[in-house]
């Protein structure tokens, strides 16, 4: 009978088994867990990219059919419905040439100047940090 009360015993786990694996835990989840958090910052500036490969694609169509770039005053507008301002645009493409104007994954449009650096146009976004903040964040064409 006292060899059966002591394999009882023998099946739960100690205090300090459970402390020790807790502190396993804990230091695996501080290595780990800034590694993923870090990931969505990540995919919002390769989705970011993309936007912007996607609207230099679209203004390089309007060029194509208009002989130039919309200004900067019709900006980005311009890819989605005529403009109804500025230069005309008289081979405008029916239907428009983005189906609608994305936004940044931050929730900010993005931003269209034209000539921008060197002579050509740029697209960007703020970034996370949003404007105000430098250049420094900032995604674009470049």
């Amino acid at each position: 009978m006292n060899a059966v009360n002591h394999e009882e015993r023998l099946q739960g786990f100690t205090l300090i088994e459970i402390m020790v694996v807790m502190a396993i835990v804990g230091i695996l989840a501080a290595v780990i867990v800034p590694k993923i958090m870090n990931r969505p910052g990540q995919a919002r500036i390769v989705a970011a990219k993309n936007d912007i490969r996607a609207i230099v694609s679209a203004l390089k169509l309007y060029r194509l059919d208009n002989g130039r770039y919309p200004t900067e005053h019709q900006g980005l507008k311009a890819l989605v419905r005529r403009p109804d301002f500025g230069p005309p645009a008289a081979d405008w493409r029916t239907g428009g040439y983005l189906a609608r104007l994305p936004v940044d994954p931050w929730g900010r449009p993005y931003q269209y100047l034209n000539p921008g650096i060197h002579g050509r146009i740029d697209v960007f976004s703020y970034g996370p940090r949003g404007k105000g903040h430098g250049m420094k964040g900032v995604i674009g064409s470049w």
